[in-house]
């Protein structure tokens, strides 16, 4: 049989996609696709002078938060920002310490690109309460900046979760590309039921987040008694990391239903709730359960068994990130060779520049910055490596993969 083009593959794929019953709600594609994704702080006449002519199909956005998990994460972040930069996406940025937040807001104001197009906002000193890791305030935290993106951007499709050991493994215009060919309120979300040992370990052990008392970080604070486990709904945990959509996003700030509301409070007692709350709610939600993919779109190498915690990426792993597939890598530390080997081979990025795509017009001969100049932020150039992402996704979408792993 001969191969269709990867053109149509893709128009194939989101005509098959589409077809799929996935919500019983009213697909806001339309709402979604004629909105700007600019900060609304900004006044009507500067938002004006950014939107320009359009055409009448538009790729998604994407709105990132960006957290550090302490002081001296500023300059990770500030190498994260470069290589995730697009005008086209919306970014949120949360770092602990008063000089990296001081340092990066001062990137921010003298990049030319985020200055025009007001699209990344670091969160100012005090917005943000102490963050206990595996505590409430963790997710607490995260619910916050969801708050925040809903509140101050507009128009983007999905919330994408990332930290300052997270990377890119594509630029964003390939994943845009990809990205434009799926429904919009798909919710990629690595889940299980199987919770195995993480019941007597963190759903039944009650609690204290000493970040919830005082302003310092200190470890979770556990008591002797137990508590059982519910019967009004099924736990489901997996990985921190997701990508969110939208309207999923606004049923768990705002929803109709009392269902969030009512698992948060439960979650306030368990071990990492950020590995459980999005994993509960969209699975025992009758209009969320149906849109989900189990799969973070991380890649991520595993410890030795029992393969609890993953560890850092070298240049060993270059060739399974590089050929996975997918969008983000963790965990990846600081001044890792490996990013250097993902910025020159998978990202075109050279240090201290942003990854350039189809918003950039400058020519790169002889060293020169392309991104000097700006085009149309909603152009988009994709490069050879997005047909790993596309079959990534076909992969995650077969009829074997899709409705037998959604929430088992």
């Amino acid at each position: 049989m001969r191969k269709l083009p990867r053109a149509h593959r893709l128009r194939w794929m989101r005509v098959l996609l589409l077809a799929l019953p996935l919500l019983s709600l009213p697909v806001l594609y339309a709402a979604l696709g004629a909105a700007r994704c600019s900060s609304t702080s900004a006044s009507p006449h500067q938002r004006q002078g950014r939107l320009g002519s359009r055409p009448p199909d538009l790729p998604p956005r994407l709105a990132y938060v960006i957290s550090g998990a302490g002081p001296g994460d500023g300059p990770r972040i500030r190498r994260l920002l470069r290589a995730l930069y697009h005008p086209w996406n919306c970014y949120l940025v949360r770092v602990a310490g008063e000089e990296d937040r001081a340092d990066l807001e001062a990137f921010v104001r003298g990049e030319e690109a985020p200055r025009r197009y007001g699209n990344v906002r670091v969160a100012a000193a005090g917005e943000w309460g102490a963050v206990t890791r595996r505590g409430p305030t963790e997710l607490a935290a995260t619910l916050h900046a969801a708050a925040v993106l809903l509140r101050e951007f507009e128009g983007w499709s999905w919330f994408i979760n990332l930290s300052a050991s997270d990377y890119p493994l594509m630029p964003q215009d390939d994943i845009l590309n990809i990205f434009s060919y799926i429904p919009r309120d798909l919710n990629f979300i690595e889940h299980t039921s199987n919770i195995g040992w993480k019941e007597y370990q963190r759903a039944r052990p009650i609690i204290v987040d000493p970040a919830l008392q005082v302003p310092n970080k200190t470890e979770v604070v556990t008591t002797k008694e137990k508590r059982s486990m519910p019967s009004a709904f099924k736990i489901f945990v997996g990985s921190s990391s997701v990508v969110l959509s939208r309207s999923f996003l606004e049923f768990s700030l705002l929803g109709w239903d009392n269902l969030p509301r009512t698992l948060l409070m439960y979650f306030t007692n368990f071990f990492s709730p950020s590995e459980g709350y999005f994993h509960t709610v969209i699975c025992n939600s009758n209009y969320y359960q149906n849109t989900t993919i189990n799969n973070d779109l991380r890649f991520m190498a595993w410890d030795n068994p029992p393969r609890t915690y993953p560890v850092n990426l070298t240049t060993e792993h270059f060739d399974a990130m590089a050929n996975s597939g997918a969008p983000f890598a963790h965990s990846c530390a600081n001044d890792n060779p490996a990013l250097d080997m993902i910025d020159v081979k998978l990202l075109g990025r050279a240090p201290d520049r942003f990854t350039p795509g189809g918003w950039c017009l400058g020519s790169s001969v002889g060293g020169k910055d392309p991104c000097n100049f700006f085009g149309r932020s909603f152009v988009l150039r994709p490069t050879k490596g997005s047909s790993k992402l596309e079959k990534l996704l076909l992969k995650l979408l077969e009829p074997d993969n899709f409705r037998p792993k959604q929430c088992k």
